[in-house]
């Protein structure tokens, strides 16, 4: 496939989570295999992937540091804070990179803590 016929069917998903549309519209955690919570090595950042399309940022002793969507399309999730700021990262054998960071999924997955 050529990247010009393989780029639509790859920004689809995250289209539609700009454009407001229903979860089930891009790849939610619900379907994907990276739902879940994702911690540094030093354990002091911790993402929650929650199964409705959300995430929960925990930074040191701050629980609630950020939260926001975030949408999966493949191996690449792309953030979405609800303070406006972006981010994004891939999922490389089984380890999640994002912004410099290598974050491992944590065997046992907290409830969410509703920041």
């Amino acid at each position: 496939m050529t990247i010009a016929r393989a780029l639509p069917l790859l920004a689809a998903p995250l289209l539609s989570m700009l454009a407001g549309a229903p979860a089930e519209a891009a790849e939610t955690a619900a379907t994907h295999p990276y739902a879940g919570m994702w911690v540094t090595a030093d354990g002091r950042i911790r993402h929650h992937l929650l199964p409705n399309g959300r995430y929960e940022e925990a930074r040191g002793g701050r629980e609630c540091a950020y939260k926001g969507r975030y949408a999966v399309a493949g191996s690449h999730i792309e953030y979405w804070d609800d303070t406006g700021f972006t981010a994004d990262g891939d999922f490389i054998d089984g380890v999640l990179h994002h912004g410099g960071m290598v974050l491992h999924r944590q065997r046992e997955t907290p409830p969410a803590r509703g920041c």
